[in-house]
């Protein structure tokens, strides 16, 4: 069995893994590159010959998993797409999103290549969706050649690792996993059985958990950080991700209001993506492993925007959670809008980031200010002094380095190919894997590498 890499860069991008047997082939995740335009924001598609591939599995429905599926599909027709019926809702309505931006982009970039895809393609791409459960063996060749069966990887809805068994081989990737339980996620089940391979990602390598930390206690230090701001009348913004991120928020928000740790009529606004994505939560809330089964957000909760009532600009007024997208504060989008606009320079309002920022998005350089300097939030517009309270609060969907390289010591790979993670991080899980593990060979694949399993 040969394992490549189908990346353009060998770090958080656009993932995509090429697995060939003797008698069959298969693409692992198709993701897009947020860093990049254009073809640099594609996987190395032409490395696998048109029309040669029996299927593709998505793992889950973040752009970076799933974001040039319909590229994938356009040189490979014939191709089944296996993933959980909450990735292939989440999938549909993102890809549906990112025509939008790229046709935006075509526009604001002069870039005349987008949009890659139009919305009609994605109507034909859904009729290549085969929806499978956890825990529920399948074929993903037409031979039966390779066996996939998917595990709850903890990371977002839907979000699932998948043992494959070929030639005699076990192999698990486990795509984006959290073994802890969130707010809403439960954490990943893996199976604990010795595996030939496994393709891991390797996010959070280069970050240590601070020793005292609780899931509860930095809840409770948010909380308290959203009362303190809400009692001075000030606002809160919350940056967050359509996908997940919002989710776990407003469940943190239900709790937090629940036990009276802020005051329980204060206003919560979402919206645009982040309500799309949030319908569909409830739609999935009584059959999915999650934690609050049942709970629907927008009917159980009092949520200011994303109902049929509550249309057009979302107003900022003080006195309110703002959780709105993109995490990262990306230009143009509704929390730069915002930050930009009144948050980041208002002493009373706070802006406190839940989950990862790349260091050269605005958002990672509001992270790396200090009180009173100038940031640039967007090119168009002049820079925008920090005065407001900002905090980082450890909420990731991913596993600690630790735990992921406790599950490794656990199913003994004879091979560990190391996966979406920048190279500080795969240099630790290197040491760390050479250590625990000295029979295993530990790889870092470089983009269009065969490797033998």
């Amino acid at each position: 069995m040969i394992f490549k890499s189908l990346c353009r860069h060998a770090e958080i991008g656009a993932n995509s893994y090429l697995l060939e047997t003797a008698t069959a082939r298969i693409v692992l995740d198709a993701g897009m590159h947020p860093k990049h335009e254009g073809a640099e924001a594609i996987p190395h598609y032409e490395m696998v010959e048109d029309g040669s591939i029996d299927s593709a599995i998505i793992t889950h429905s973040h752009l970076d998993h799933v974001g040039t599926l319909p590229i994938l599909l356009e040189l490979q027709p014939q191709a089944k797409v296996f993933l959980s019926q909450e990735t292939a809702d989440l999938a549909l309505a993102l890809l549906h999103n990112s025509v939008n931006v790229m046709q935006s982009k075509r526009i604001e970039l002069g870039l005349a290549e987008y949009p890659l895809f139009e919305h009609r393609d994605l109507d034909e791409l859904r009729k290549s969706f085969e929806r499978r459960g956890i825990e529920r063996p399948f074929d993903v060749d037409a031979g039966g050649s390779i066996r996939a069966t998917f595990h709850d990887a903890g990371h977002i809805l839907g979000s699932v690792g998948v043992t494959l068994e070929a030639e005699g081989k076990r192999i698990l990737y486990t795509g984006d996993v959290n073994f802890e339980d969130a707010t809403l996620q439960k954490g990943a089940v893996f199976p604990e059985v010795p595996v030939d391979a496994i393709i891991v990602e390797t996010t959070r390598g280069n970050h240590a958990r601070r020793p005292d930390y609780t899931r509860v206690s930095e809840e409770d230090a948010f909380a308290e950080a959203i009362d303190g701001v809400l009692a001075r009348k000030g606002s809160v913004l919350i940056p967050v991700f359509a996908i997940g991120k919002t989710q776990e928020i407003l469940a943190m928000i239900h709790r937090f209001k629940r036990q009276h740790l802020i005051p329980r009529k204060t206003p919560v606004y979402i919206g645009g993506l982040s309500t799309k994505m949030t319908h569909i939560f409830d739609h999935f809330s009584a059959v999915s492993r999650r934690k609050l089964p049942g709970f629907e957000f927008l009917t159980d909760m009092e949520i200011e925007t994303g109902t049929r009532r509550n249309r057009g600009p979302i107003p900022f007024v003080a006195g309110c959670i703002y959780a709105l997208s993109s995490g990262m504060m990306t230009e143009k989008t509704v929390s730069n809008n915002f930050a930009r606009q009144g948050v980041l320079e208002n002493r009373r309002h706070g802006l406190f980031f839940v989950g990862y920022a790349d260091p050269a998005s605005p958002g990672g350089r509001i992270r790396e200010a200090k009180p009173g300097d100038q940031v640039l939030l967007d090119p168009a517009y002049p820079p925008v002094p920090l005065r407001c309270e900002m905090r980082i609060f450890d909420f990731s969907g991913h596993s600690t380095r630790e735990a992921i390289a406790d599950y490794i010591e656990k199913v003994r790979p004879k091979q560990a190919f190391l996966v979406h993670g920048d190279e500080p991080a795969i240099a630790w899980f290197r040491q760390e894997l050479t250590r625990r593990l000295p029979a295993t060979e530990v790889i870092v694949p470089a983009p269009g590498d065969a490797h033998r399993i």
